[in-house]
């Protein structure tokens, strides 16, 4: 099993490229399978969902080859519509597959997705849409099975503003005949990001960014080159690991503008930040202060994805902070593991009250989802003596090699194997 270990108290200091974005590689990747042709994706990350995702495609018939930075996907020679449990478990965003075979092939078989358990994800809102666009479908024995041989264009009105459920309805919509409208679309960065990515293999999709987005169907797509945005999680994390040590950090390649709601609030806790074109400037001497009620909420709120992270921050702030998590019920598995380490923090229902303590203290924890698992280690940058974090392989979906990059900024951290 492998582990981190931390030994706290360090102050961050110099500067770090962030790495793509997990959300965004995700669903670019399932839409390779609307495409006969090779695409190249730079600056690949390595995320263990993403190389979950190259499997997926590898199990369809899709080739996949990988130099440094630079993935090539050839999807000409897919075969298969079915993706089996075993794969499917693995990874979450296999669902947005569903929508791309959809396109493709008009039928698919894929198995319910797994992922983190941070609470209800339900896939209604993406089969819904489905059944609007005339596609049969049917769930039995832990499979959807889709037909969408009636398919045809349609107006569609999410009862939510589902990211999954968005991409998912693009994909599909992208090859059909007419004009397809989603109402209520998630407005993500991400969803912007793939549209670009569909655009650039010639799709005609506009409105992505906003809560209506418009597809014309084309009839068939080329192979591009395509660089995906910086993941604005990772990015978020790292300014708030700065708040929490102290120092000086400055990250290259994030968009501020995606972070806005996270740097509004940061700025109140006694941080300075520099924002300048893709370049944010993180600065922090003092005890963190606490900035009192802080909503998850989708984009362009408060992201649920950095929940955990500012809670860790919450538990070393001077005063007391609320987290209300409004995205999952189950999002505040790493509150327990934070306790062990001496933070005060007390849950009811979908809030955290915390009051901040002067210092946390090294233990012995366990991550039990991606983010939950970053938080502890934000934790442990902080705590005096060492923190031992098992079940890392949550943090390396959505992270590459995070024990390096921190090394980098003068952290103590590395990994063990037992």
């Amino acid at each position: 099993m492998t582990k981190l270990i931390i030994q706290g108290g360090r102050k961050l200091s110099g500067e770090l490229e962030v790495t793509a974005a997990k959300n965004s590689y995700l669903p670019i990747l399932a839409a390779c399978l609307l495409c006969e042709e090779k695409i190249e994706l730079h600056n690949y990350p390595y995320y263990s969902d993403t190389e979950s995702m190259c499997e997926i495609i590898t199990s369809l018939g899709g080739r996949i080859e990988k130099e440094g930075s630079v993935l090539t996907v050839d999807p000409s020679s897919l075969f298969s519509w079915k993706i089996e449990s075993e794969l499917a478990s693995k990874v979450r965003s296999s669902i947005f597959t569903l929508g791309a075979l959809l396109g493709r092939f008009k039928r698919a078989h894929v198995a319910y997705p797994g992922g983190c358990e941070i609470g209800a994800r339900p896939i209604d809102i993406h089969l819904a849409g489905f059944r609007k666009l005339g596609v049969r479908v049917e769930e039995k024995h832990g499979y959807i099975y889709c037909n969408a041989e009636k398919m045809h264009p349609a107006s569609i009105m999410l009862d939510f503003p589902s990211v999954g459920a968005t991409e998912s309805l693009i994909m599909a919509s992208v090859n059909l005949e007419g004009q397809t409208r989603i109402l209520n679309a998630a407005r993500e960065p991400e969803i912007v990001d793939l549209q670009d990515f569909l655009n650039a293999m010639g799709a005609d999709v506009r409105g992505a960014g906003s809560s209506e987005i418009i597809i014309s169907g084309v009839k068939k797509l080329r192979g591009c080159s395509f660089t995906p945005i910086a993941d604005r999680i990772i990015a978020g994390t790292y300014i708030i690991a700065t708040a929490m040590c102290g120092g000086d950090v400055l990250l290259n390649g994030a968009k501020a503008e995606h972070l806005r709601a996270l740097i509004d609030k940061i700025d109140k806790s006694a941080c300075m930040i520099e924002v300048k074109n893709d370049k944010i400037r993180v600065k922090s001497d003092a005890r963190p202060i606490a900035v009192g009620k802080m909503e998850t909420s989708v984009y362009p709120g408060l992201p649920t994805d950095l929940q955990a992270q500012l809670l860790a921050l919450a538990t070393i702030s001077e005063g007391s902070s609320m987290i209300v998590e409004n995205v999952f019920e189950s999002r505040f598995k790493h509150v327990p593991e934070l306790i062990k380490m001496g933070a005060d923090v007390h849950v009811k229902d979908r809030v955290a009250f915390v009051r901040g303590v002067k210092h946390l203290y090294g233990a012995s924890v366990s991550g039990m989802d991606l983010r939950g698992t970053a938080s502890l280690v934000l934790a442990g940058l902080v705590a005096d003596g060492y923190t031992m974090i098992s079940n890392v392989h949550h943090i390396d979906r959505g992270y590459k090699n995070i024990e390096i990059e921190l090394s980098k900024l003068g952290a103590d951290i590395k990994r063990i194997d037992d």
